[in-house]
């Protein structure tokens, strides 16, 4: 919507924003080091980004090459669990983290209802199809949106967005927020840091 940018589109705001410049983002895939001339934030983006490319979006890839091959998460509920559980490593220990004892965020009961909804609609694999329809662009790469842009960091998102990047990325930046808790899924695990953010981003769109 925000590359497409229909007149009815007063603006948009993202918690994963597509920031990352394309020769950045070329490196980073590529597993090179961090360009010298980076900002502490960008240097700590870059290293984020490129442990992501290594380790952490093979199910992206999966998902965007066969997404309707991967029955075996539509035919077991344990297959979905390990799924989902397992999205990215920081997002892995932000939810494991609930069945270890911890209270902050999700709870047991949020991160069942997440899985049991998904198996009862029987939706993993439509869901897959986002990937799919996205194949052979880039997942976090400059995308060119102009319309004005609300964009919130959340500390453990895959990777924490820097202003420099955001300003180059949404020329009509309008909110740059960092959050001090949350992560990839901030909508599901802080609610309320969540909806305070969109409100303070479209509150100069009023």
């Amino acid at each position: 919507m925000g590359v497409q940018a229909p007149p009815e589109l007063l603006g948009l705001h993202t918690n994963m924003p597509n920031v990352i410049p394309l020769d950045i983002d070329g490196l980073a895939f590529s597993g090179k080091p961090a360009p010298a001339n980076l900002s502490a934030d960008e240097k700590l983006a870059y290293e984020r980004l490129s442990f992501v490319y290594a380790k952490g979006i093979g199910y992206g890839f999966q998902m965007g090459l066969r997404p309707q091959t991967l029955y075996g998460i539509a035919d077991s509920p344990v297959g979905l669990a390990a799924y989902f559980l397992d999205h990215d490593a920081r997002s892995y220990e932000l939810i494991a983290r609930v069945f270890a004892g911890g209270t902050e965020g999700l709870t047991r009961d949020d991160v069942l209802d997440n899985i049991t909804l998904t198996w009862l609609t029987n939706t993993v694999l439509s869901g897959d199809r986002l990937y799919w329809e996205n194949k052979g662009a880039s997942f976090f790469a400059v995308k060119g949106v102009v319309v004005p842009t609300a964009v919130s960091v959340f500390p453990d998102e895959l990777y924490p967005a820097p202003r420099s990047w955001a300003e180059r990325a949404y020329p009509k930046l309008i909110h740059y927020n960092k959050v001090e808790k949350g992560g990839h899924f901030a909508a599901w695990e802080q609610p309320k840091l969540f909806s305070e953010e969109v409100r303070a981003g479209f509150r100069g769109l009023r």
